[in-house]
């Protein structure tokens, strides 16, 4: 599946911002998950902050359901919702549990500063701007593990300790969700911005939106390295 299977929106936005694309898809603790060279520690310290991220991840979404336009747009985001609090936190509990780690500890857990960061910046895209605005904060993390994901299910060595990480990932589940994600995103924009939204004075807006969330996310990788 390539990135056009999540939409034109995203493809636009991820070839906006080459370099900060690549520092997080292909950041170090990314590789790191594919040779199977990631420190242990790293990768829970990782999990843990990144369980954190995942409910102020999903309030995000929920937030998106209430500046949806349509019934089509929220119902797509509570399916996203779904998937983070159902499925996706599912696999930090285990690993994590497996560490002596339990939910109730995850929770509670101390937020690292670019956890702060990063969090903070798509929640206030969604309070204070639109939808759109709140797509374009979201887009990297859905999207970016989406295609770290398949690209490790096929490059990563077969003994990597992290092979459920990149199958949670590359899964059709969740594939499936985000190209439902890409087709909304693609409709929303459309709707707000006309045929030819490429065009429309809001769209460098937005790419910053994308572009600066980009960044937080190998800002965020960065932090996990720091577990080490």
């Amino acid at each position: 599946m390539s990135d056009q299977s999540y939409g034109q929106t995203f493809s636009r936005w991820r070839a906006g911002c080459p370099t900060a694309w690549q520092a997080y898809t292909h950041h170090a603790f990314v590789e790191g998950l594919g040779d199977g060279t990631l420190p242990r520690a790293a990768f829970i310290h990782y999990l843990i902050q990144d369980y954190v991220f995942l409910v102020h991840f999903a309030r995000a979404w929920s937030l998106a359901v209430v500046k949806a336009e349509t019934l089509a747009e929220m119902k797509t985001c509570a399916a996203t919702v779904d998937a983070l609090v159902n499925h996706e936190m599912a696999l930090h509990v285990a690993t994590c549990a497996a560490e002596g780690i339990d939910e109730q500890t995850l929770f509670t857990a101390t937020e690292e500063f670019e956890n702060l960061a990063y969090t903070r910046y798509v929640m206030d895209a969604g309070l204070q701007g639109d939808f759109l605005d709140l797509m374009a904060a979201l887009a990297p993390c859905c999207f970016g593990y989406g295609e770290i994901g398949l690209r490790l299910e096929t490059s990563a060595v077969k003994d990597t300790p992290y092979r459920d990480w990149i199958t949670t990932y590359a899964d059709n589940d969740y594939q499936t969700v985000m190209s439902n994600v890409g087709r909304m995103i693609d409709q929303a924009v459309v709707r707000r911005l006309g045929e030819r939204p490429f065009s429309a004075a809001r769209w460098p807006h937005l790419q910053d939106r994308f572009t600066t969330a980009t960044r937080l996310e190998a800002a965020f990788w960065d932090m996990g390295l720091k577990g080490a």
